[in-house]
């Protein structure tokens, strides 16, 4: 008979006694792993070793990094044709994203995705609604590079900043040289985006043990969080998201179908995608997650977004198919949709029953996790050329 130890049995009677303590929807039917606390979020983004800038966020004077990533973010030397930047489908006005359910494509094309808002994406791990980018700097690349996006090549781009002589100053006081190369140019435009973050708001004055940070109804809504509409067993840990993948039965957003431009960039991002030809002929739907690992489990799954900074980044989800958090909520509410035809959507979901008041609190728990609006005015960006002053040498 297998004997167990006094020391093996205390360590389990540990284990189970922390378990017992462990709330209510750590849990979850069919999705039984631990979910992160829920947390305020880090005064910065993590940094990278090989990116290392100034630790200013908005709205404190940005470091002469963040400075150049600015002017970056909204050149448009960074596309093919010279008229697409960062700041195209990412609109300081629109939350930092674009205005429309689909971001705006690159000219003679439309986007096949709603492009999320870069406020607070330095907290991220994945980046992209199927984490085709393990940073923000990767992510500046792929935006600039990516056919329906900036459609830019590399040597190109780099020419023209190259040919920017008012970039060479700024090239020289950041990187130590005068020469613009590319890779520093993704390196300083995530600096900039990293900037753009918001540590501190009612949410977090909230969880650091302010109570009067929130009101009673967002006080409610955040039980209800956690509780019944139990949109922690997705949204948790500090960043309120846990990064994974599911299929929440999202529809398509009216257009999908009627829209020529729309069908044609679909097909051809199947076609980039690497898809088997009878996916090329016959998906009709974004299969998110299935491009990159070409697995039949992953198909039509995003990544969670943090639910941080939705105040102001209507329209939601990776279609921007809902113009309202009211909208997502009633979503949810009705245990998700019923867009599956590859039979894989999340089983976490469930009908929640909640009332119009809950629905209510609930949203403004939610808006609680953005502080004020982020604004800022487009800079005057450099042109290519001498500047007016300049005199050869002699």
């Amino acid at each position: 008979m297998l004997q167990i130890s006094t020391r093996s049995k205390a360590v389990f009677t540990l284990i189970f006694c922390l378990f017992l303590l462990l709330p209510q929807t750590a849990f979850s039917v069919n999705d039984d792993d631990l979910d992160p606390p829920l947390g305020p979020l880090p005064k910065h983004p993590r940094i990278p070793a090989d990116n290392q800038s100034s630790k200013a966020i908005y709205p404190a004077a940005m470091g002469p990094k963040q400075l150049l990533g600015y002017l970056l973010f909204f050149d448009t030397k960074l596309s093919g044709d010279a008229t697409v930047s960062c700041a195209t489908c990412h609109q300081p006005e629109a939350g930092w994203t674009a205005k429309n359910a689909l971001s705006e494509g690159y000219p003679g094309s439309v986007h096949w995705r709603n492009a999320p808002s870069v406020v607070n994406a330095g907290y991220y791990n994945k980046i992209f609604w199927a984490g085709a980018g393990a940073n923000l700097e990767e992510g500046a690349l792929y935006c600039a590079r990516n056919a329906v996006a900036g459609n830019g090549e590399i040597d190109m781009m780099e020419s023209r900043l190259g040919l920017t002589y008012l970039y060479k100053s700024k090239w020289s006081k950041v990187f130590g040289h005068d020469r613009p190369m590319i890779d520093d140019a993704w390196r300083a435009i995530a600096a900039f985006m990293r900037y753009l973050s918001q540590p501190n708001t009612q949410y977090d004055r909230f969880i650091n043990g302010d109570k009067t940070a929130i009101s009673p109804a967002a006080k409610n809504g955040y039980q209800l969080f956690q509780g019944k509409a139990n949109c922690v067993e997705c949204h948790n840990g500090p960043f309120l998201t846990d990064e994974k993948y599911y299929n929440t039965g999202v529809p398509n957003p009216p257009s999908w179908e009627k829209s020529a431009l729309q069908q044609i960039s679909f097909r051809f991002q199947q076609y980039a995608k690497g898809v088997e030809e009878n996916i090329y002929r016959t998906a009709k739907e974004d299969l998110g997650l299935f491009y990159r690992e070409k697995s039949k489990e992953h198909k039509m799954k995003f990544r969670t977004p943090t639910i941080r900074y939705t105040k102001y980044t209507a329209p939601f989800m990776h279609n921007g198919v809902f113009s309202t958090l009211n909208e997502v909520i009633d979503f949810y509410d009705e245990g998700g949709g019923e867009n599956d035809p590859y039979f894989n959507k999340t089983g976490i979901l469930n009908v929640l029953g909640l009332t119009p008041e809950e629905k209510s609190d609930l949203v403004k728990f939610i808006l609680s996790t953005s502080a004020e609006e982020v604004v800022l005015a487009s800079p005057e960006i450099p042109k290519i050329g001498r500047t007016s002053n300049w005199t050869p040498k002699k």
